[in-house]
């Protein structure tokens, strides 16, 4: 088993246009993350600091998570308006909400969403803006500051100073922390205190930071010496190594493709010992297994257009028997909208095919690898192919199907078999290279693993989050494996900024 892929990310959030609660100043708003468990059963994370007298707040907190590619994570952001020291939120005014997974803010790396009440109207013109970033440098950078006769702001006291630090991003200098208010001092010193490297400059020493109310530059040195720059540059040699995060967040799209066996092993469809037979809850192996990978996998493709073949059957209108035919039945377009698009086409495809046989895979993989042979031309890493096949039976063109897969490990593509029924499915571990590389019959060995096979068997009485962590724990390091093979970048920075 392949381990999982769990990185730390770190959140940064910011609202425009919210409510206003307040009567004589604006709204003092705090962000609140909760982690959905399962059903309506939701957590809290963390919570942002309150920002006081702010409509368009940029929380200085940033909250880090874990990130785990093979399981949904749904995240809750809620905004209350914090009126009082009261803990429990039901004592403060509510702002807005939005709900996402964790997965659908790392592929787009920056995700803008409006907010909504309870009753699922907008709140107002709000929205919220969440960027990710992967935490890859654990470094901590350790400040103790103090200023000397500052001006005074104030009409009928002192100033009330504070610090701003900001780090250098592609367009803009963005917020990395924010210090405590020292009240009525203009000769201010601050408590001592940490922020991460990563949040300061992304790891880079080079880069500059902005501070507000504080000079860099010895300015004694600076009228001495005529040619006086700086006092003294630290240079970090980075050894770039991109993770599975840098390509998803640099713009890497996964693209979904479904294999489906309709061969005539699985049963009559009509009878309750078939396989492809739907319970009166509308549930059978198959569909729970489109629904367990894809519900995943459709967070990191933008247009969520699945193409879903079957195999194995005979078709309409002339009965001959296809290895790789369309479930909706249109060759020039067999892309379906969503996993719910997949569903329902196998639905439909269902009582209009004869299920026959025998079972072949070759035709199938050779087609998505032709998808995946347009992708050689790409400079960067912006396309990768997950073909999921679920399967009844004993491979019948195994020397096919093992020359099909080691030509596709030499592509951005890979495999996921799952076996439904109670089949022997001995010839599937063969085609999962954990054991060593798979060879084609003229002994030609695949460039790099690129199958995983899970029998169903083993998480029927589990939930459809358990199938899916494990169908996926190898995809990660299999996405990472082909672009560093090709010394391929991320299509643009991963700092989403």
């Amino acid at each position: 088993m392949a381990m999982q892929c769990v990185s730390k990310v770190e959140l940064t959030i910011s609202c425009e246009n919210l409510m206003d609660k307040d009567v004589t100043s604006k709204s003092d708003p705090l962000c609140v993350l909760h982690l959905n468990v399962s059903g309506n059963q939701w957590f809290e994370v963390a919570r942002t600091e309150r920002v006081q007298n702010c409509l368009n707040p940029k929380f200085a907190k940033k909250i880090v998570i874990d990130y785990q590619f093979e399981v949904v994570q749904k995240l809750r952001f809620a905004i209350y308006d914090i009126d009082s020291k009261a803990i429990e939120l039901n004592d403060h005014d509510f702002l807005g909400e939005m709900e996402c997974s964790l997965g659908q803010i790392v592929s787009s790396g920056k995700l803008t969403r409006p907010l909504l009440l309870k009753n699922k109207k907008p709140a107002g013109k709000g929205t919220i803006t969440v960027i990710a970033e992967e935490i890859k440098d654990n470094r901590v950078v350790n400040f103790e500051v103090d200023a000397r006769k500052l001006d005074k702001k104030d009409f009928f006291g002192k100033s009330d100073p504070y610090l701003e630090f900001y780090r250098q991003t592609e367009t803009a200098w963005q917020l990395a922390h924010r210090t405590e208010v020292v009240k009525n001092n203009l000769n201010p010193t601050w408590r001592p205190f940490r922020i991460p490297l990563q949040s300061l400059c992304g790891g880079d020493m080079e880069k500059p930071i902005k501070v507000a109310e504080f000079d860099c530059i010895n300015i004694k040195k600076k009228q001495k010496k005529k040619n006086y720059k700086n006092s003294g540059v630290v240079s970090v040699k980075l050894c770039q190594e991109y993770t599975f995060l840098d390509y998803i967040m640099g713009g890497c799209q996964i693209n979904f493709i479904v294999g489906i066996d309709f061969t005539g092993s699985n049963g009559d469809p009509r009878s309750p010992d078939s396989l492809h037979y739907i319970s009166p809850s509308g549930v059978n192996e198959y569909l729970s297994a489109i629904w367990s990978v894809g519900l995943v996998i459709q967070d990191y493709d933008s247009d969520k257009l699945f193409p879903a073949f079957g195999f194995g059957a005979q078709i309409p209108p002339n009965w001959q028997v296809s290895h790789e035919f369309p479930l909706n039945f249109n060759p020039a377009n067999p892309f379906c909208a969503g996993v719910e698009g997949v569903v329902e086409a196998y639905r439909v495809c269902l009582p209009q095919v004869r299920l026959y046989g025998p079972t072949n895979f070759a035709p199938i993989i050779r087609r998505v690898s032709g998808f995946a042979q347009q992708a050689l031309q790409q400079q960067t890493a912006s396309q990768y192919y997950v073909l999921l096949i679920i399967t009844d039976g004993v491979i019948t063109d195994m020397d096919q199907t093992r020359a099909a897969i080691v030509a596709a490990s030499h592509l951005p593509m890979s495999l996921i078999i799952v076996g439904v029924g109670r089949a022997d499915f001995t010839d599937m571990e063969i085609l999962d290279g954990d054991d060593g590389h798979l060879r084609s019959p003229s002994g030609q060995p695949a460039v790099r693993d690129i199958v995983q096979f899970v029998p169903y068997r083993k998480f029927q009485n589990a939930s459809r989050e358990a199938l899916a962590q494990c169908v996926l724990a190898e995809l990660p390091q299999q996405v990472v494996s082909y672009f560093r093979f090709k010394k391929l970048q991320p299509s643009h920075e991963p700092n989403p900024s």
